[in-house]
């Protein structure tokens, strides 16, 4: 049984909400954040990012940007760019892009769930990303940011939530400079507000689906403000962290691609008769090619793209791991043929979020940055909750869901 629980969070007012609402911090770098907070003294950025209010120069993890953070936040609240709600409240977040809308509760996931097993994953966090989000949420002694949470579709939450955003007025609604429109209600009356988090008990599990690092940092945070105050009673804003929860059914996942600087002391000729061992290929010319169906790739190579199709025997439909196009992929042609053996270290290898496009990898390759690139069939919402449920971890950089969430329409305080 999953937690939802109301909080009382920290909201712009609606004239800053599209000023203040930003990209998650791990989706743009430190100069990427300066040029997109310049003139924004609203955006969040300053306090999810604020190295870009200090030297250049200066190590985004240096002692200094955090307390930079801690500052930010303060002149934010004292500014009156974010204030706090009167009553616990929950919160629906909807986003629209090409046409599509899907509809988050806004609301806190327990540290317990996270450490019992109840909120589940599919990747494997690094120690120094972690380390760094927790020192994020230690000195803000907040979570600036949402994590991004799946769960089962719930028929009666659904009929919940779209009877609400039917009947009131979104609080914030403005569509971003990408294109993609942000909706966000503030669920004001007590009886649906209690209806949805005893609602939520039917949820047996939730799952993360993106921002593995902000979740683990927050929890663990929380862990550690349970054992500085032995005598806590659970009911503590630090034993909960923000999350917002999307039905399954309303999410979809878009392919994650890969490119490769050289192509391991082979010849075209010779790599080519090497991926016939195990794929059959076909050449298509030099216009783009997305792959159409699992086990097919498409694959850019010297000007041209070729189709690959995985054959029978080189993978495994029963595993929840097998079966991914990644680990086929990884284990047949970037590990046996291109001798990349680790994909988180090894600096030969670089991925291409499917949002930039099929034309991202021609213009890798076309630059002579990289040798060859491979575009992905995407992950199936299926297939990530199978390996959550079987306890497997997807290979890295498997799913790229879209859109993002923007950070800053609501935050929450742990004390």
């Amino acid at each position: 049984m999953a937690i939802l629980k109301a909080f009382k969070g920290f909201r712009p007012p609606a004239e800053h909400a599209k000023d203040v609402a930003s990209r998650p911090y791990d989706v743009l770098n430190s100069k990427e954040a300066r040029v997109e907070a310049e003139g924004n003294p609203y955006s969040l950025l300053h306090i999810i990012k604020p190295e870009i209010d200090l030297p250049a120069d200066l190590d985004e993890h240096d002692a200094r940007v955090y307390e930079k953070a801690r500052e930010n936040f303060d002149v934010f609240r004292l500014n009156g760019w974010l204030v706090q709600d009167d009553k616990e409240r929950l919160y629906i977040y909807a986003q629209t892009m090409n046409g599509k809308r899907q509809y988050g509760i806004v609301g806190c996931a327990g540290v317990d769930d996270y450490l019992n097993g109840i909120i589940k994953k599919h990747e494997l966090t690094r120690n120094e990303k972690e380390e760094d989000r927790m020192k994020h949420v230690r000195i803000t002694d907040a979570n600036m940011e949402p994590v991004f949470f799946t769960y089962p579709a719930v028929k009666a939450i659904d009929t919940v939530v779209e009877a609400y955003v039917n009947q009131h007025s979104p609080v914030y609604d403005f569509t971003a400079v990408d294109g993609i429109g942000h909706h966000f209600w503030v669920i004001e009356d007590d009886a649906t507000r209690d209806n949805l988090i005893e609602l939520f008990k039917e949820v047996p599990y939730t799952y993360v689906a993106d921002g593995h690092h902000r979740t683990a940092a927050a929890a663990l945070v929380g862990n550690e403000k349970r054992r500085q105050k032995p005598d806590y009673t659970g009911g503590e804003e630090f034993n909960y962290f923000l999350a917002v929860h999307f039905p399954d059914n309303q999410l979809s996942i878009i392919d994650y691609n890969r490119v490769v600087k050289d192509l391991n002391g082979l010849s075209k000729e010779e790599f080519l008769r090497k991926l016939e061992l195990v794929f059959t290929i076909e050449p298509k010319g030099s216009e783009i090619v997305k792959p159409d169906r699992l086990h097919n790739f498409s694959m850019y190579l010297d000007g041209k793209w070729y189709s690959l199709s995985a054959k029978p025997g080189t993978y495994n439909d029963s595993d929840p791991i097998g079966v991914l196009d990644v680990t086929i992929l990884s284990q047949l042609v970037l590990d046996n043929i291109l001798g990349i053996k680790d994909l988180r270290t090894d600096k030969r290898i670089d991925f291409v979020g499917g949002i930039r496009g099929l034309g991202e990898l021609v213009k890798r390759v076309d630059s002579g940055e990289m040798k060859v690139a491979f575009a992905l069939y995407p992950v199936s919402m299926k297939q990530l909750i199978d390996i959550a449920d079987t306890g497997n971890i997807m290979p890295p950089k498997t799913t790229w869901f879209e859109p993002k969430l923007r950070s800053g329409l609501v935050v929450h305080q742990l004390d």
